[in-house]
């Protein structure tokens, strides 16, 4: 699919070429026939439009439940109900309507706006309903009630804008679950909204991922993956921490998991482990710059001077029950290394089993990553040579991305690449005791270096 960027780069460059005398007025209405060149600008107009109802219809339902709050106290019980569900079920209404008989206009979007809208009010409707008949309980299991209401929407209307609203309402749900679950003497009890928290990762891929997939969404699906990772990675650590009993060799092994599995699983994830044909959209590219991103942020924490604890010498049986609490890290173990098996299968040219050189690439940093923290978890502290294992993995990391870059002629990644190895001069410069005049030096040498680093491959490029 050609992006909207391109065709408005190509009338740019078209309009030139005809008025330099390059191509006739035939060729030219042939290009603005094929990539739509009137479309353009009702385009851009409509995404404007739809920016100014979503935010107004926000702002719309936000109005609404300050009034209906302001007067709350003076209604009776019979009319706040059917305030409520009049409210909620007119709005949703009226939004579905000009969503549907209004495909391609600016209704449509008026419609979306409104369907945003009843789902805010959706939430203060369970919010106020709560209040009025005495059904307490914390907070997140609002958010939670509320996003997977707002799911079920989405998908019922195929809107990813529903999606995303639910996403973060989800988001929210855990992570004031998980808030509510470490304050002392607090309301955490456990029940069917804790058990979706405690299995959050794997709801959250099962719910949005085949959304995004349906809705065609990059969003969606990228907002779908880091919530399951993140929860993945917070539950494991929640785990670890609670239950102590556990050998030192049982802790390395989750930490090893911990440390390879998100960035493993994201790089290795392809469209066709699902037997998804690319309809319009693929993920595929945006999974390994999530990996990518990860992975990056992992090596920076890592990169600093933080391997000089000791672990710990106590040994106990591994527990099955609080072993239950680990079946999404099972789950996403086992998905990952049959996306590695399927990735080295679609890479086969008659040698059996094999994956390209930037897979391999990965693969090693991860291994060599994923030792470095099993042995200080489960032998002896590393210290320095830990710290200098993880510089060196990130400045080979960075290079990489360059490296690829150049090959490929992708800004992102050469910018991504280059960022990230100054950001490791920047922290070590601050990390460790060195005077002011040798900063400056080396802020100054990077901001040449930098300068004449996007000069030279924005010439490259053109040469290209």
């Amino acid at each position: 699919m050609t992006s909207e960027k391109f065709r408005h780069q190509l009338r740019q460059e078209a309009q030139s070429w005809q008025a330099e005398g390059l191509i006739d007025a035939e060729l030219y209405e042939h290009l603005a026939r094929r990539y739509q060149f009137a479309d353009l600008d009702t385009t851009a107009r409509n995404r404007f439009t739809g920016i100014l109802l979503g935010l107004g219809s926000i702002l719309l339902g936000l109005a609404v439940i300050t009034l209906v709050a302001a007067n709350w106290q003076a209604w009776s019980r019979e009319l706040k109900v059917l305030l409520l569900l009049g409210l909620f079920v007119g709005v949703n209404a009226a939004g579905f309507y000009l969503w549907r008989e209004a495909q391609g206009r600016w209704t449509a979007r008026l419609g979306v706006g409104l369907l945003l809208c009843g789902a805010l009010i959706l939430g203060a409707n369970l919010g106020l309903m709560s209040q009025m008949f005495h059904l307490g309980g914390p907070v997140y299991q609002l958010f939670l009630v509320w996003g997977l209401g707002v799911l079920s929407m989405a998908y019922s209307l195929r809107l990813s804008a529903l999606g995303i609203l639910s996403a973060i309402l989800v988001s929210l749900a855990y992570g004031s679950g998980r808030v509510t679950e470490w304050i002392p003497q607090g309301s955490w009890k456990y029940s069917l909204a804790a058990f979706t928290i405690e299995h959050l990762p794997l709801l959250a891929v099962l719910a949005f991922v085949p959304l995004a997939y349906w809705c065609r969404s990059r969003w969606l699906f990228g907002i779908g993956s880091v919530l399951a990772i993140v929860a993945l990675e917070i539950n494991t650590i929640v785990v670890l921490s609670d239950y102590s009993d556990w050998s030192n060799l049982t802790e390395g092994a989750i930490a090893v998991l911990l440390t390879c599995l998100p960035t493993a699983l994201l790089w290795s994830y392809r469209d066709s482990l699902w037997n998804i044909l690319p309809n319009g959209v693929s993920f595929n590219s945006l999974s390994r710059k999530l990996a990518v991103l990860g992975f990056s942020l992992l090596l920076f924490w890592a990169s600093f001077n933080i391997w000089d604890f000791t672990p710990s010498t106590q040994a106990g049986e591994f527990n099955g029950h609080n072993g239950l609490k680990l079946l999404d890290l099972i789950i996403f173990s086992g998905l990952t290394l049959w996306a590695w098996w399927r990735l080295g299968k679609e890479n086969d040219r008659g040698f059996g089993w094999q994956i390209d050189r930037n897979s391999t690439f990965i693969a090693l940093m991860l291994l060599l990553a994923g030792s470095v923290i099993g042995i200080q978890i489960a032998v002896a502290p590393l210290g320095a040579i830990a710290t200098i294992i993880f510089n060196l993995l990130l400045f080979l990391l960075g290079v990489g991305l360059i490296r690829e870059a150049v090959k490929n002629g992708t800004r992102l990644g050469f910018w991504g690449g280059t960022i990230l190895l100054v950001l490791q001069l920047f922290a070590r410069m601050l990390e460790y005791d060195t005077g002011l005049l040798l900063k400056a030096l080396v802020l100054f040498l990077c901001g040449i270096a930098v300068i004449a680093a996007g000069l030279w491959f924005e010439r490259h490029l053109r040469a290209t």
